[in-house]
């Protein structure tokens, strides 16, 4: 049976680019359904600039206790300054999840763990935005997408592989921070600010 060759469709509409819209309203009201904790404000003025790590694996995603325990260890032993989230529910089979003993007089006095965030496409761009590299480790739905955008297609981060080992962790964690990741993506932040001056791509009157 032969088949129907796909037909390309003529379309007389226009296209007009409207993003990235982090650049055009950069002061919008939270959507996030969880309280948002903003005790790490305060403790984020107190850093030298661009020094922190910030660790989401979003809203949805959850891990077992193992992984826990190998992603606290992994950030204490980089010795980078780092924000956690660690949301209610976020361990499989706890209410809440606990770092393992230990980890706080390890890391006190450069890291925080505070209850609620987002990480998906909006934080993803927003990092776009803001020049920020990103070491992305992939759950399910876009998150998949994203870090591939981000380690392959982009190059503005790291793809953690192999699973979530404090080796792994440490050692990719020391090599974002290290500075040499950035470069691209303060390439990317800077095309973002084109775009959406006058006569931009996104800019309209």
């Amino acid at each position: 049976m032969d088949h129907a060759r796909p037909r390309r469709v003529q379309t007389s509409k226009s296209v007009f680019p409207i993003g990235p819209l982090r650049k055009q309203t950069p002061n919008v009201v939270s959507k996030s359904l969880l309280a948002v904790d903003r005790r790490c404000m305060s403790w984020l003025d107190q850093q030298k600039p661009k020094s922190v790590v910030y660790v989401s694996f979003g809203s949805l995603a959850c891990m077992d206790p193992k992984q826990l325990v190998e992603t606290a260890w992994g950030l204490a032993n980089s010795g980078k300054p780092f924000l956690w989230v660690l949301r209610p529910g976020f361990v499989v089979g706890s209410g809440r999840a606990e770092v393992p003993e230990g980890f706080e007089e390890a890391t006190r006095g450069r890291g925080l763990v505070v209850e609620s965030t987002h990480s998906g496409w909006n934080s993803t761009l927003e990092s776009v935005c803001e020049g920020v590299p990103m070491l992305c480790w992939s759950c399910f739905g876009d998150q998949r997408v994203n870090s591939r955008l981000v380690s392959s297609e982009w190059v503005l981060g790291l793809l953690l592989e192999g699973g979530l080992e404090r080796e792994g962790i440490e050692r990719d964690v020391k090599r974002l921070m290290g500075g040499g990741e950035g470069e691209k993506v303060r390439e990317m932040k800077g095309l973002a600010e084109e775009c959406v001056r006058v006569g931009g791509s996104s800019w309209g009157q």
